[in-house]
């Protein structure tokens, strides 16, 4: 499993006009799939989410979690995670959870994200969305549970 993780000041995602998932100070989670991810890398990956400490204290250090500033986390699914650029210029996504397994990877990560939690906003997963955020910092990190570093 693989995460771009975004810290925010506000992110919104939207499907056909329609906003589907909103969130103002936050994390913006962008998760991809692989085949063999299991409930382990869902659990491993949520902790690292909520437990980051990457928000500003009163002296301005990234010394906060998510859980401390009251923030949200808005997640959608995004297979691009897992594109190859080995060879030539198209991406291979070979690599990428094909959608009926990555639909139920999907639910099962939220499941856990949100029972660690609190509800999360979230896109519409395989939908063709649009993402608007604000990065704050900026902020990016990615992480991925078969490279734990």
């Amino acid at each position: 499993m693989r995460v771009i993780l975004q810290r925010v000041q506000h992110a919104s995602v939207m499907m056909g006009g329609n906003i589907t998932g909103k969130i103002k100070n936050g994390i913006l989670s962008l998760v991809g799939f692989e085949p063999d991810d299991t409930k382990e890398d869902f659990e491993w990956i949520s902790k690292k989410i909520i437990q980051l400490r990457i928000f500003n204290d009163e002296n301005g250090v990234m010394n906060l979690d998510i859980q401390q500033t009251e923030g949200d986390i808005l997640v959608v699914s995004q297979f691009t995670l897992h594109a190859s650029t080995k060879k030539g210029n198209r991406p291979s996504y070979i690599k990428a959870s094909k959608p009926d397994l990555a639909k139920e990877q999907y639910q099962s990560f939220l499941n856990i994200l949100e029972t660690n939690f609190k509800p999360v906003q979230k896109g519409i997963f395989g939908a063709d969305m649009k993402v608007e955020l604000l990065n704050d910092g900026p902020v990016t990190i990615i992480i991925d549970s078969k490279n734990k570093e």
